[in-house]
């Protein structure tokens, strides 16, 4: 489980209206096609036992993971790929800065129409009254959902983890450094850091890697703290920073 003493000193740094996101994947128990309940676990002692309280529960819908366990899902074939993982938005209060205005998306086809044509007021099945006033667009785009797979227009990546020739991991190979096994496309910080902060900011990343999300916040005009064990993933993360 994420270390009790690290995320209590994550707590006790974080400013009153400061956020704390924890992207976690899941896996499954040893030896058996069951799924562990870590996550699960994890966000309800980080609230419980540390104090956070869990603004909201995210899902970063990767369709380019791979299918693991192999044994479960393309041998035995008793179970399919996982295909998102869970984000969990924290606060160290109840009302953390953010603004969803800050990362509003396009307008879909059905919307543009629908606000062309206009609504008629009704009653849903469901007892939800619709007025007339629901067909008006009253902010540049719509808000999205907490399933994060789209690109933001501004975004240089999509969601979508599967890029083998981005410039961090073409320099990498040319400078036959190691390439950090782990990494997520910067589309997936750039939503939170748009959210939850403004520009100049400090962001604090305390497991860096190859510093997608410290190259990201400057990107976006925000301050950046990166921490890092390994100093060859904290070298190889300058290749980040050379377009800048």
């Amino acid at each position: 489980m994420f270390p009790k003493p690290i995320a209590a000193e994550v707590f006790r740094v974080l400013q009153d209206d400061g956020s704390f996101v924890l992207n976690i994947g899941g896996s499954w128990n040893e030896g058996a096609p069951t799924r562990s309940l870590y996550q699960y676990k994890l966000l309800i002692a980080l609230v419980e036992e540390i104090g956070f309280h869990l603004a909201q529960e995210c899902y970063w819908y990767n369709p380019a993971k791979m299918p693991v366990r192999a044994e479960w899902v393309t041998v035995r074939r008793v179970r399919v790929k996982d295909s998102v993982e869970h984000v969990g938005w924290l606060s160290k209060t109840k009302y953390p800065k953010a603004s969803n205005l800050r990362v509003l998306k396009p307008y879909g086809a059905d919307m543009l129409r629908l606000n062309a044509r206009g609504l008629k007021e009704t009653t849903r099945p469901s007892g939800h009254v619709i007025n007339a006033s629901w067909d008006k667009m009253k902010a540049p785009g719509s808000i999205p959902g907490n399933v994060l797979e789209e690109a933001l227009p501004d975004d240089l990546l999509k969601f979508g983890n599967n890029s083998a020739n981005d410039a961090y991991t073409l320099r990498c190979k040319e400078a036959g450094i190691a390439i950090h096994p782990a990494r997520f496309p910067s589309a997936l910080p750039a939503f939170f850091i748009k959210m939850l902060t403004e520009e100049d900011d400090i962001c604090m990343d305390i497991f860096a890697g190859s510093n997608t999300i410290g190259a990201t916040a400057e990107k976006l005009e925000r301050r950046w703290i990166a921490m890092e064990l390994l100093p060859e993933y904290l070298d190889a993360s300058k290749y980040r920073f050379e377009s800048f």
